[in-house]
């Protein structure tokens, strides 16, 4: 990879710079507009709130050591002055009636999307904007929202290594299109081929292949058999086109089809994190751009916050490694972070990277660090460093509040951020690091209530989980302001270890399953290590991969969360519906039909209702317990219920009025009615 790539050591310079005048690389110009009522911007936003939406132009100094981590940075075009620029949407969530003690809260918008939920209606100022290029600019978000995007510069003549996979197509589909592919699907903007010529490119089919990487029935589609090109209303081979491919004879429904090829012209991808940076600053920071247009912002608030959820928490945690909580001046950009439901780094700052991969088979994410503190890599070799390593030298790192589930061991190998890749010890906690785990979650947390039964989940072979992380969520977002602001200190970090019993090896918990005839036992998303090449750095997860798709080498050893008698979670937080089950509530799935079939429904956690009466329970020879049998009454039920969420809410782990919430949908539930 061109350009100087500096270690961990390199940035303790960056504390001699933040005390030196150094080439001001900013956002030099915002245009923004109000958003009246009626516009997609306003829908569900509190009428006491402006709601602005602009573009950031903003410039990035190649040489400053706060820029040189971004790969490609020498190759990327320049403008006259040498500068790399960047545009980025944004929006703005201004408070007619400010907050005493107000802060800025930037929340990372996933695959471009974002929604303004309600515990950020609180006074504060409220602000989003685009971090990843390869979401189409000026298109729509993944969730079919207007799209925070970022045009960032890209490496003209440049090439590397791509791949696009495809699999579940309907049978004798004749065009695929690169942007449809389970590679590029949550990107929408995939890299173009070197060229259009099939012999520079390889299509291979599968006819089955494993989580770990395992396959069988490899073939190669002859090169005359498929072209570059749109076939849906011309003959092969189609109309030429470098964003698609058409088959000769059609796709086989059973197969999975991967196109290995040479892609040009990366975007460097990793100028998202320094307009994501820039933008924060300057409107914590900066009274107007260079042409006199005044931030709203500024005078306004006393510290900053950063929030992001799965994607955007990683997101989070990759601004945090690379050291991007500090801008080009030498100023914190945050002064608190919660990442939420986030286990891995988003392969932003990689050439050709995908930031939208979800942590299936060949998707890099969890390839380097992915704990807080400085720890050893003895499985992979990577060098001993930590999350924090360059904010704590840089004395920057901010208080970090995080928050996650059972779906992320499951599905996105969590396991490594709580016991390393050897598995053997737990990893210490920082005293700036508060950690809290739901336990027993689907990604995200379900929707919570009261309910013997819910509906299935899409593809998957279990019925979704209902146990909130919502509530919790809500709760500790105010601790952790109240850690930014005030200096009152959050509660204490609960989650599971080796040293209590409550993790183990992962073999061993997923034995311990009960077995609940009908249902299936747990799968797993293993913990891949690949062969990345000499220009990838793994623990910043940067750089270049040599081969795509990289080959599978090994597999680490994980942990789970151990299990009680019913199947679930032990250690960790238990919300109110987690301490008076309905049922079993588990963070992974089956899948239920296509080429995965019978392998792990990825981020999706599943439930498994208890027997009302102790009749049926014999009748369908459950060996878990009956609600009647467990809680005798409704009146006992809810006394369950009350009891756990009113103390949470004495813990700050729930609001109180999110705790009378509970109690209410309790009371008002059938359970034993």
């Amino acid at each position: 990879m061109a350009g100087m790539y500096p270690g961990r050591a390199v940035s303790k310079g960056l504390i001699f710079l933040s005390l030196c005048p150094t080439a001001e690389a900013k956002v030099v110009r915002i245009v923004m507009d109000e958003q009246k009522d009626g516009s997609e911007a306003r829908r569900n936003v509190p009428a006491d709130y402006r709601v602005l939406k602009g573009l950031a132009y903003g410039e990035l100094d190649p040489h400053d050591p706060h820029n040189r981590i971004i790969t490609d940075i020498d190759l990327a075009e320049k403008n006259s002055r040498g500068m790399l620029e960047y545009t980025a949407t944004f929006t703005l969530y201004v408070p007619l009636h400010p907050a005493p003690k107000t802060v800025l809260l930037y929340d990372v918008v996933n695959r471009g999307g974002a929604a303004m939920p309600r515990e950020y209606a609180n006074g504060d100022y409220f602000l989003i904007s685009g971090w990843q290029a390869d979401i189409a600019f000026g298109g729509r978000a993944i969730s079919g929202g207007p799209g925070e995007t970022v045009k960032v510069p890209v490496a003209r003549g440049v090439t590397g290594a791509a791949v696009a996979r495809f699999y579940d197509l309907h049978q004798g589909k004749k065009t695929l299109a690169l942007a449809q592919s389970a590679t590029y699907i949550s990107s929408g903007v995939p890299p173009v081929p070197a060229d259009l010529d099939t012999g520079h490119a390889h299509l291979v089919t599968k006819q089955y292949e494993d989580s770990d990487g395992a396959t069988s029935g490899v073939a190669e589609i002859p090169q005359s058999d498929w072209a570059w090109g749109d076939c849906e209303r011309t003959s092969f081979p189609g109309k030429a086109d470098a964003t698609k491919i058409c088959l000769k004879n059609g796709a086989d429904a059973s197969l999975l089809y991967e196109l290995r090829y040479t892609a040009k012209d990366p975007q460097v991808l990793g100028v998202g994190f320094a307009a994501m940076r820039d933008v924060n600053t300057f409107f914590r920071y900066e009274k107007q751009d260079s042409e006199g247009t005044l931030n709203p912002v500024y005078g306004h608030v006393r510290s900053a916050i950063s929030t992001g959820v799965s994607q955007s928490g990683n997101t989070l945690r990759s601004m945090v490694n690379l050291g991007f909580n500090e801008d080009e001046q030498g100023r914190r950009v945050w002064d608190g972070v919660m990442p939420i439901i986030a286990a891995r780094q988003t392969p932003e700052n990689v050439r050709f990277g995908v930031p939208g991969g979800t942590s299936m088979v060949y998707d890099v994410g969890t390839d380097g660090v992915n704990w807080w503190t400085h720890a050893t890599d003895p499985v992979r070799g990577n060098p001993a460093e930590g999350l924090l390593d360059r904010c704590t030298a840089a004395k920057n790192c901010p208080k970090i509040v995080e928050l996650l589930g059972s779906a992320e061991f499951y599905s996105l190998r969590a396991s490594m951020a709580f016991v390393g890749t050897s598995a053997t010890r737990d990893l210490p906690l920082p005293l700036n690091v508060r950690r809290y785990y739901v336990n027993s979650t689907t990604h995200g947390g379900g929707g919570g209530g009261f309910n013997l039964h819910q509906h299935e989940a899409n593809n998957c072979v279990l019925e979704t989980n209902p146990n909130p992380e919502g509530p919790t969520r809500r709760a500790l977002l105010l601790a952790l302001k109240q850690w930014v602001v005030d200096g009152t200190l959050p509660p204490a970090s609960v989650y599971p270890t080796l040293a209590e019993g409550t993790l183990a090896p992962a073999s061993k918990v997923m034995a311990s399953f009960p077995h609940i005839p009908g249902e299936p036992m747990p799968v797993l998303n293993p913990n891949l290590i690949y062969a990345l090449g000499p220009d990838f750095h793994a623990n910043d997860l940067s750089g270049v991969v040599q081969t795509r798709p990289q080959p599978v080498i090994g597999v680490a050893k994980g942990v789970l969360p151990t299990l009680d008698a019913d199947g679930n979670e032990i250690g960790g937080l238990h919300t109110a519906l987690r301490d008076a089950p309905l049922g079993t509530y588990v963070g992974w799935n089956v899948v239920t039909s296509g080429f995965r079939k019978g392998q792990f429904c990825a981020l999706t956690g599943g439930y498994i209702p208890f027997a009302a009466t102790a009749e049926e329970r014999k009748t369908k020879h459950d060996p878990r317990p009956s609600i009647e049998e467990r809680y005798g009454t409704h009146a006992q039920y809810v006394e369950r219920v009350r009891a756990t969420a009113m103390k949470q809410a004495r813990e700050r782990l729930l609001l109180q009025d999110d705790a009378e919430k509970m109690i209410a949908e309790a009371e008002a539930s059938t359970v034993l009615r």
